[in-house]
């Protein structure tokens, strides 16, 4: 291997390196007991694998004034993301194929319109969002909390699917049209079987930025439905005689857990939807 190679793979590996520390020291914490921790150093193995810590954040740790752990958090947060992905991702879909397919007077102006929402700050929305979520009864609701995710993530997930299908060639619509499909049928029939890669692409995106949601999840939720997210900063502040950072290594590993799981196993597909097209246009 030539030289200057060899200090470019050094430099990348150094670096990733640099960048998985953190994740080492939370894995290696989260394995040891409390005596273990205030004994050892920062960066040293455990001796004994201790799932004490896990169980402890999972089902008895206190967030706050409750001492159920994170599993009631991390539930809300499943029940919260599915429908919320689901949903902003159809819906997407639907204004992508309008938007190249069935073209209308002020679509390219509806869209440059709609991207604004992707630019927008999320702190913006707050106090109209609260206004809209009373007055249709939804404040404190988690349907409310799954509606303003769709509506925050419509904006991406309408720019993805659109960019994609520009790649389609019109005239796969004309034909489609002679043989009697409407807008329905090459829709469902012809558009979404070639969704694929951007499906991949899209639901990867909005199940991060949905699961990893602070501050709609602070704002929006109730005392019954707040996500892992809140859960976890709950945990993290409650104060205690005895400040055991291992529950708090495990538990914010437990929060991390379904998105490092949604990349390991999806991570090669959602750049293979971003190579087939969708950042064109």
């Amino acid at each position: 291997m030539k030289p200057h190679r060899l200090i470019l793979w050094g430099a990348l590996l150094l670096l990733a390196l640099f960048f998985l520390l953190p994740l080492y020291v939370m894995l290696a914490t989260a394995f040891k007991s409390m005596d273990e921790v205030r004994a050892g150093g920062l960066l040293s193995l455990p001796q004994t694998l201790d799932f004490g810590a896990w169980a402890k954040a999972w089902g008895t740790a206190c967030t706050g004034m409750q001492c159920g752990g994170l599993k009631p958090y991390f539930w809300n947060s499943v029940a919260m993301v599915v429908p919320a992905v689901a949903i902003s991702t159809a819906l997407g879909a639907l204004n992508g194929y309008v938007l190249t397919q069935w073209r209308f007077r002020g679509s390219e102006l509806l869209f440059a319109l709609l991207l604004f929402g992707v630019f927008m700050p999320m702190q913006v929305v707050l106090l109209p969002m609260s206004q809209v979520l009373g007055w249709f009864g939804l404040a404190d609701h988690l349907g409310g909390l799954v509606l303003v995710h769709v509506l925050a993530g419509l904006p991406s997930t309408t720019l993805f699917f659109r960019n994609y299908y520009l790649g389609v060639p019109g005239e796969l619509l004309k034909a489609a049209q002679l043989d009697g499909a409407g807008f329905w049928t090459f829709f469902w029939r012809v558009l979404l079987p070639l969704s694929g890669p951007i499906a991949v692409v899209t639901v990867i995106w909005q199940f991060t930025a949905i699961w990893n949601d602070f501050l709609y999840g602070a704002v929006f939720s109730g005392f019954d439905n707040k996500p892992i997210t809140v859960g976890l900063n709950n945990l993290a502040n409650t104060s205690s005689s005895v400040k055991e950072y291992n529950v708090d290594m495990a538990g914010a590993l437990i929060a991390a857990l379904p998105t490092l799981a949604v990349y390991v196993l999806a991570g090669k597909y959602f750049v293979r939807g971003l190579t087939a097209g969708a950042v064109k246009g």
